[in-house]
């Protein structure tokens, strides 16, 4: 039992340094969100901070409601982006381990 819990214990620790490792990398890589078949695009960093933001106005024809609701697209859509890449790394370092419902990694 005494060396089960300690291989365990190494397990966790290991995995935790997995991904801490892959939050540095998320927080580095450079995710593009578009809106408007991409008239709005957003350069955003994995920890969501907007880096640029580009806007082709030529084709809004001035119409600022719709390059609001297109600017809140393209971030959003960075976002979803952002979230989806860290669930895949998870998932890749989980390895296909089950953890019980509502329990969410990182902590």
């Amino acid at each position: 039992m005494k060396g089960q819990l300690g291989n365990m214990m190494q397990q966790a620790q290991k995995m935790q340094e997995q991904m801490q490792k892959q939050q540095a990398e998320l927080a580095n890589k450079i995710i593009e969100g578009h809106a408007g078949a991409g008239i709005v695009k957003v350069l955003m960093t994995g920890k969501g901070m907007l880096k640029k933001l580009d806007i082709d106005y030529d084709m809004l024809d001035g119409d600022r409601e719709m390059m609001e609701d297109l600017i809140i697209a393209a971030f959003n859509d960075a976002q979803n982006k952002i979230v989806a890449e860290t669930q895949g790394s998870m998932a890749d370092m989980m390895g296909g381990m089950q953890l019980p419902e509502g329990f969410k990694l990182p902590f």
